[in-house]
């Protein structure tokens, strides 16, 4: 299975590097992961909902730039879908049963992610009605995805 994080910004914290760095080397044995970062769009203070749109609408053309017609788009978002770590696991299972060879997860930037690239997701994903750093979330991302494949090689994982 190849797996891509498409994601909007770098990551600046050089903690979240670290973890980030590690478990793409966890999930190498499990899977083709790849990560590709977009140039984020400077978000000016006090800006109106006019201006954050726009913003959203760059960082999305973006992100769909990268995001491949045949691939399997997951967008991470507020209104998603919420599931238990056993239920990605047997979602990612399910996908690659099906046929599915190409999973992108889309992370937006600071405001989110544009109208575009919600509608061109396959499944929305949340991680709770809570606000994550989206640097952070990458991390977290990635750590559900590396427990996702334990979960489906009946490996243990921590509870």
């Amino acid at each position: 299975m190849k797996i891509d994080i498409c994601c909007v910004g770098k990551v600046k914290e050089s903690s979240f590097r670290e973890m980030i760095n590690e478990y793409s080397k966890r999930l190498s044995r499990y899977c083709n992961l790849s990560i590709f970062e977009v140039q984020d769009e400077k978000t000016p203070d006090n800006a109106s909902e006019t201006v954050e749109d726009g913003i959203k609408k760059k960082e999305g053309e973006k992100l769909l730039s990268v995001i491949k017609d045949n691939a399997y788009v997951i967008a991470l978002a507020i209104d998603g879908k919420n599931l238990s770590s056993t239920e990605l696991a047997d979602k990612i299972d399910s996908l690659g049963v099906s046929g599915v060879s190409h999973i992108q997860l889309v992370i937006g930037g600071s405001l989110g992610l544009s109208k575009d690239v919600l509608n061109r997701a396959d499944m929305k994903l949340s991680f709770g009605r809570m606000t994550f750093p989206h640097q952070l979330m990458r991390v977290i991302l990635l750590e559900q995805i590396y427990r996702s494949y334990r979960i489906i090689n009946n490996e243990p994982y921590h509870k």
